[in-house]
């Protein structure tokens, strides 16, 4: 992935936090018939030490199971907030007119070897986390316990555990960073009067990057 360096994130409760907040992953491989990509939900668990650890599943008829590389790595994108930013946000445009489109977003990229885990009590374990995490704010949160154990237990033999030690991994937030501070603000302001789902979060990615004291700098 290019990421100049104004845009690269490498904190890792900042990478964290966008997973746990975008769980679904783009999940590239190499199978049988060349590049694939699967969309999955992972949970990001703790792992042995620092080193995080992706769990998820995947149906038993899905071959990214059986045909997992022995040697190789597979890329986890997971999207965080984008958003299209218009020139006219900007406060330098009645100034000097010298403003374009653009498009902000947040993103991280995980690398690591995946390894199946075909485990009923595993891929309960799995389920039970992923879903007590999103499920986590709910009013009367869903439970894996709600469902009569024979149909979880038929559902858990239709499916596959995997899971990926990362072993490397980075972000790219492009986040006006790169913009005037004049310019960071007005766009702030633009973005929170959108009637958008995903114009709130990238207003709140914008003033995160002011806070840290990101300097300006060019694309």
């Amino acid at each position: 992935m290019y990421c100049p360096d104004p845009f690269a994130e490498t904190r890792p409760e900042v990478l964290r936090a966008l997973i746990q907040r975008y769980p679904l992953a783009t999940l590239v491989s190499v199978g049988g018939n060349g590049l694939e990509a699967n969309h999955i939900p992972l949970y990001l668990a703790a792992g042995g030490g620092t080193q995080p650890v992706l769990q998820g599943h995947v149906a038993r008829a899905n071959p990214l199971w059986r045909e997992a590389p022995l040697d190789g790595e597979v890329l986890v994108i997971f999207q965080g907030p984008q958003h299209y930013i218009s020139p006219s946000w900007y406060a330098t445009k009645a100034e000097t007119g010298k403003v374009v489109p653009t498009w902000n977003y947040a993103v991280v990229h995980a690398y690591g070897p995946l390894q199946v885990r075909d485990d009923p009590d595993w891929l309960r374990q799995q389920m039970v986390a992923l879903t007590a995490q999103q499920e986590n704010g709910f009013t009367l949160p869903w439970q894996v316990d709600d469902a009569p154990q024979d149909f979880t237990e038929r559902l858990i033999g239709q499916v596959v555990g995997i899971e990926i030690l990362v072993s490397r991994w980075m972000g790219k937030w492009k986040v006006s960073q790169n913009q005037l501070l004049g310019n960071r603000d007005s766009v702030v302001a633009h973005l929170e009067q959108q009637n958008r789902s995903d114009s709130g979060a990238m207003a709140e990615y914008v003033l995160a990057s002011l806070k840290d004291g990101k300097k300006e700098r060019l694309e």
